[in-house]
């Protein structure tokens, strides 16, 4: 595994499948409430078609017991510096996995990350 790959990387590009990488549960998470929450239909189809091919394309890393304690770790540094951690939960929990992994993590967001880019590998596209 070579990086990372953020939801906004995924949701970015005309073909994930092509995407070299991993992902992260986290990831899914946030795809599949993309495709829940789409207001009109055909945008919904379009994100279920697109969560259909992240999903046969690629097994997520799960946020097993040493994620968490990165995630909180990282948590807690954005409270420290002013931040509001809750508001980036699924996003320091996709950097925890990266960071666990010892992998960057490329995002097309990299400032949703700023406060804690010294402590992740953070790489945009």
């Amino acid at each position: 595994m070579r990086a990372l790959l953020d939801t906004s990387v995924l949701i970015g590009t005309d073909d994930p499948g092509a995407l070299e990488g991993a992902i992260s549960a986290a990831t899914l998470a946030e795809l599949h409430f993309g495709v829940l929450i789409a207001g009109a239909q055909d945008e919904r189809g379009r994100r279920a078609l697109r969560l259909g091919v992240i999903e046969s394309t690629f097994e997520p890393l799960p946020i097993d017991a040493a994620v968490a304690r990165e995630w909180g770790r990282l948590a807690a540094a954005v409270q420290a510096r002013g931040g509001q951690p809750r508001r980036r939960a699924l996003d320091l929990a996709i950097a925890a996995t990266a960071s666990v992994h010892n992998v960057p993590l490329l995002t097309r967001n990299a400032t949703d990350l700023q406060l804690v880019n010294d402590l992740i590998d953070v790489r945009t596209p």
